[in-house]
């Protein structure tokens, strides 16, 4: 399912899902250009949590007080990154595809892991299997995740960048998809209206994107790092 240029309408949530976590959006707030530059950011979600340290500056909910520490080496923040990407893959993928079996999803887990390891995170962090990363998410939505000032200044130029990236008629999209895809709580704490319009709309694109998707040739539905690969492992190349 990675193969699918359908999982980048995951991407505002993954990005908000990141920088809820308090840890991760004052790493961003503090050291990257988001503010200046949200396309940078965009490119590279990893960025600022992977290359720098420091201290939050403000309460991030009760389990991560002022003065806790971040560091790139820390790969329980590194793990966290991680999670959002394959949780909301699997998201995207279950909601706007087809609904994914409990066998696919953690085929799916096991090949990211081999990713993990190149965002820092360890064995001793990694779930077990897709079952354990999402109970892990859970675990942080309940006990460490904030849609606090520093998550909804970063999620405002994540939603509606200046300048603007995408045609004034799109550009309630990513707010529309983020706020079907993240878990309640968290849509609520960045104020993202769903109301009778913004679930009609997202179940518009749910219906839309099932019915077209599995129609379209593979040069426009797969990336093509996909076919590339596709074509290095046939027999005799």
């Amino acid at each position: 399912m990675a193969r699918e240029r359908l999982v980048m309408a995951g991407g505002p949530a993954a990005l908000l899902l990141q920088v809820a976590h308090p840890l991760v959006g004052e790493g961003v707030r503090a050291h990257s250009g988001f503010a200046t530059d949200p396309l940078q950011r965009l490119r590279g979600t990893l960025d600022a949590v992977l290359t720098v340290t420091g201290t939050l500056a403000h309460p991030g909910g009760p389990s991560t007080p002022a003065g806790t520490p971040y560091s790139a080496t820390d790969p329980g923040l590194a793990l966290w990154v991680f999670a959002t990407l394959v949780w909301t893959a699997l998201q995207v993928t279950d909601r706007f595809l087809r609904p994914t079996t409990a066998e696919e999803r953690d085929a799916y887990y096991r090949d990211m892991t081999r990713l993990a390891h190149l965002f820092g995170v360890t064995d001793a962090v990694l779930p077990e299997d897709y079952r354990g990363l999402e109970r892990y998410v859970v675990e942080q939505l309940r006990g460490t995740l904030d849609a606090g000032p520093t998550a909804r200044l970063i999620a405002r130029q994540i939603l509606a960048p200046e300048p603007p990236i995408i045609p004034v008629l799109l550009r309630p999209l990513p707010s529309i998809l983020a706020a079907g895809i993240l878990p309640a709580r968290l849509r609520e704490g960045y104020g993202l209206p769903w109301r009778r319009r913004e679930r009609l709309v997202f179940a518009v694109l749910r219906r839309a994107t099932r019915l077209v998707v599995p129609l379209l040739p593979g040069s426009v539905r797969y990336w093509p790092h996909y076919r590339v690969a596709r074509d290095r492992i046939r027999p005799g190349r």
